[in-house]
């Protein structure tokens, strides 16, 4: 397989990485430093992702934490597994008993849209299958973190104060007091260069670490939790965390342009990525700063992802079948409507019948895609008191409409987010990559690999372009410092142009690509966040 093409240069916000023996990617300084940790104590990529995963807890809670979700795609000796650790509805909660709590659809926060925890089992079940060190070993730095503190990076204290004075304004109930307690100490969110640490988000780790994560859901962990959802009226019981384990899944992929572009299958909206690419492929694109290429991308994204919205739900209730979303069948019909002028895009009538992300890589050529929220920042706004764990709002997700494919269900795994992402070639390891951030991130999986592939930009290059993100009906959002002149041409196709007065809103992504005729690793941090790549 040839990468020249990956090496060239271009005009970049930073370099592209290069090492040899290993290589951790993510949004933290110092989360980073923990993987790389663990590498140099005999850890391999596993090890590293899962130090990595559980650092950003302490180090990015604005983002991320233990009461969430978290999927991988991890490469090991030639062949690619897919772990989907999303949690799903509580076995108690139903459309007509939240309905009776005076909610029309799914609340954004509070104790009723929390579902089962996913992360803590994603760490346990690596760690179990694939992993090289204890999992109190590959913690620790977690653990550290949490519990000497550390010390609060820009972009990070600008989303936690953010946060506070949303939540200072809104967050009324007794149930949010345990978020103010652990969050807000002082009474406001940590300043820039402040050291923060939390005890019991350190205990919470190490109980995690000695119980290969029992204690959470089997043990004292799981009931206090349990307890505090409760409490604040939402329906996650002892039971629900009981009887939950993660799932070994087998990842989907689309052939573009002769690399193979893999996601995790349904619910997660990874399929998104691939519908989109499909569409695209049947397009001569061969400039990037092209107004036709920029409007056929949008085209593509907008009637890939109003499909995925109408369709994209736990696979068995899924009214199409992944195999036809992925078919040249559904590109051709999606692609046919792609015209000169930008549309309003409306549901495919198919066929009658049928956040934070890391990567990691080490000299051995294991090599982790990994992705954990808790979504929408801080997520429910639930904390349990004294633990650290700021519990997810995945179930705001679902849909009151019994009639919709996403319908809130007992036992139910609703549409999720966050994506982890590999790409392949020739059956060997191109390496892993993802762009999280809400809705952002098939679009910004979908521009990544274009980027890479199509327009022949190296890992930094790739995340640094200018992005641009559909955001409804023919409402397109791009960044500051997107084409002024392109931006005006799309606008006179029918795009409804808006440009963003920062870079928030567009993802932060990570990539990590390995040259397979020496093993040399190349990667590329996010320059939107506080991002870095720790190698060696």
């Amino acid at each position: 397989m040839n990468m020249d093409h990956l090496y060239q240069p271009y005009s970049s916000i930073r370099n592209t990485v290069f090492a040899k023996k290993g290589m951790v990617a993510t949004s933290q300084p110092l989360a980073s430093q923990a993987g790389l940790e663990i590498l140099q104590k005999g850890g391999n990529a596993i090890d590293a992702a899962i130090a990595t995963a559980a650092a950003l807890t302490v180090v990015e809670p604005t983002s991320n934490g233990i009461g969430g979700d978290a999927f991988a795609l991890v490469w090991v000796k030639g062949e690619l597994h897919g772990l989907n650790a999303s949690g799903p509805s509580p076995a108690s909660i139903s459309i007509e008993a939240v309905k009776e709590k005076g909610h029309d659809t799914m609340p954004v926060h509070g104790a009723i849209p929390i579902t089962v925890p996913g992360a803590p089992s994603a760490w346990a079940e690596l760690s179990e299958r694939f992993g090289k060190l204890p999992l109190t070993e590959v913690l620790a730095p977690a653990i550290a973190y949490a519990e000497e503190g550390y010390p609060i990076s820009p972009v990070l204290g600008k989303y936690w104060s953010l946060a506070h004075k949303k939540f200072r304004d809104s967050f009324k109930g007794e149930e949010y007091q345990a978020w103010f307690d652990t969050f807000a100490p002082e009474g406001r969110a940590p300043e820039i260069g402040e050291v923060w640490s939390s005890k019991g988000h350190a205990e919470t780790l190490r109980s995690i670490a000695e119980t290969k994560a029992e204690s959470f859901y089997r043990g004292d962990l799981a009931g206090q939790i349990a307890e505090a959802v409760q409490q604040g009226g939402g329906f996650l019981s002892k039971e629900d965390l009981a009887s939950y384990r993660p799932q070994w899944v087998k990842p989907i992929s689309t052939d573009y342009k002769g690399y193979d572009v893999w996601e995790i299958p349904p619910n997660g909206q990874g399929l998104v990525t691939l519908m989109g690419l499909n569409i695209m492929k049947g397009f001569d694109v061969t400039e990037k700063e092209s107004i036709d290429t920029y409007h056929k991308q949008i085209e593509a994204m907008k009637l890939a992802f109003t499909d995925g919205k109408a369709f994209i739900t736990e696979e068995k209730d899924m009214p199409v079948s992944v195999e036809h979303l992925l078919s040249e069948e559904y590109a051709e019909a999606r692609r046919s409507v792609i015209g000169e002028e930008a549309i309003t895009p409306t549901e495919y009538e198919p066929p009658k019948g049928g956040t934070v992300y890391l990567a990691t890589a080490d000299g051995e050529g294991n090599m982790v895609s990994f992705i954990q929220s808790n979504y929408m920042g801080f997520g429910s706004g639930i904390v349990v008191p004294g633990t650290g764990i700021g519990l997810q709002n995945r179930g705001h997700d679902f849909s009151l409409d019994p009639t919709h494919p996403n319908a809130l269900q007992p036992g139910k795994k609703t549409y999720h987010t966050i994506i982890p992402g590999f790409l392949t070639k020739a059956g060997e390891a191109v390496g892993p990559f993802g762009v999280m951030g809400g809705y952002m991130q098939p679009q910004g999986h979908f521009q990544v690999v274009m980027n890479t592939i199509d327009f022949h930009l190296n890992p930094q290059a790739a995340l640094d372009a200018p992005r641009w993100q559909w955001m409804k009906g023919k409402q397109v959002a791009v960044e500051p410092t997107f084409p002024n002149h392109i931006a005006q041409a799309l606008a006179r196709r029918g795009h409804e142009i808006q440009v963003a007065t920062d870079h928030g809103s567009f993802g932060r992504g990570q990539i990590i690509w390995r040259n397979p005729t020496n093993g040399v690793l190349m990667g590329g941090t996010e320059s939107r966040t506080d991002g870095a790549i720790s190698a060696w």
